[in-house]
């Protein structure tokens, strides 16, 4: 088939590629360098003689950490040109192609259990609201163009990814990579390992290359449908911190938290029954996931660490 990715160049589009193109696909990735999708008429242009059978757009606007909190109107504007532009080029020039959409897990409610019939009930937290909202119109883009138009879609919702090959361009990591780089600069480099919160938050992890196949024999099997993609259990940021320690041999008892930091939702535990009867999960034991990611990083260290 001949696909193509929007956001090819990030962590999970960069994955995705990969496996993609060992089927022996024919991919076509654009990042934000290759095609500005905040202008109307983009993908218009640069792909005018095109056609495609697959569509993957991952791409957005947003960052760990606090980012979501300083730039609440910018993400507005920019994901909702962005979307709105894929959404209309895919209705107007590739209605043959199916298109494939990231969520978010911040978009649910955290008062009600997070399954897929409350994606669009409720309240996200105000802290991620504005970000939370544009993923919640895509979704809504979707079910209004398969309605009218009868065009064919899924929608997944990943839990937290993690894995080898993160971001190594200076933007803020998300909170697992965060974490081990951390525990790596003071194992290194005799820092403080300072964390945000009380260590009580919990989350869930799931290892990149799960993702992409969960996805991948989903997307293959089902259409116009809204899936999360999730881990079976959550762990606190402490038993996060006290296993990548173990792996790397630093003591969990120097690490410091400070209660004053924004953590976020308290959990983020994505209910998984739909994804578990799509396909027979068997995900990458949470040990052997952290161990790839650090000695990743541990390889990388002049990019991802600082002295």
């Amino acid at each position: 088939m001949k696909i193509l990715i929007t956001g090819a160049t990030g962590f999970l589009g960069a994955h995705l590629r990969k496996k993609l193109e060992e089927e022996g696909h024919d991919i076509v990735g654009i990042g934000s360098k290759d095609c500005d999708l905040t202008k109307e008429d983009s993908l218009k242009n640069k792909f005018a003689d095109e056609k495609f059978d697959q569509i993957f757009h991952l791409a957005a606007w947003t960052q760990a950490g606090d980012f979501c909190l300083k730039h609440p109107g910018e993400q507005w504007i920019i994901n909702q040109k962005i979307n709105t532009h894929v959404l209309s080029w895919w209705s107007e020039f590739q209605p043959q192609a199916k298109m494939i959409c990231m969520g978010t897990s911040c978009a649910y409610d955290p008062s009600l259990d997070l399954s897929e019939e409350n994606y669009m009930r409720g309240k996200p937290i105000e802290s991620l609201f504005t970000y939370a909202q544009t993923k919640r119109m895509l979704y809504a883009g979707l079910l209004a163009l398969n309605k009218q138009f009868g065009l064919k879609y899924m929608y997944f919702i990943p839990s937290t990814l993690y894995g080898h090959g993160y971001h190594t361009d200076g933007r803020q990591m998300h909170f697992v990579f965060d974490l081990i780089r951390k525990i790596l600069e003071a194992k290194f480099y005799s820092k403080k390992v300072v964390l945000w919160g009380d260590g009580n938050q919990r989350r869930e992890l799931v290892f990149v290359d799960d993702f992409v196949d969960i996805m991948m024999d989903i997307n293959e099997k089902h259409e116009n449908d809204i899936v999360n993609i999730g881990a079976k259990e959550e762990y606190s940021i402490k038993e996060f911190a006290q296993a990548i320690c173990d792996i790397v041999d630093y003591d969990f008892e120097k690490i410091e938290f400070d209660t004053s930091k924004y953590v976020g939702a308290k959990s983020k535990h994505l209910m998984s029954e739909k994804m578990q009867s799509l396909y027979d999960v068997e995900l990458k034991p949470l040990n052997e996931g952290l161990k790839k990611t650090i000695d990743w990083m541990i390889k990388n260290k002049d990019l991802v660490l600082s002295e």
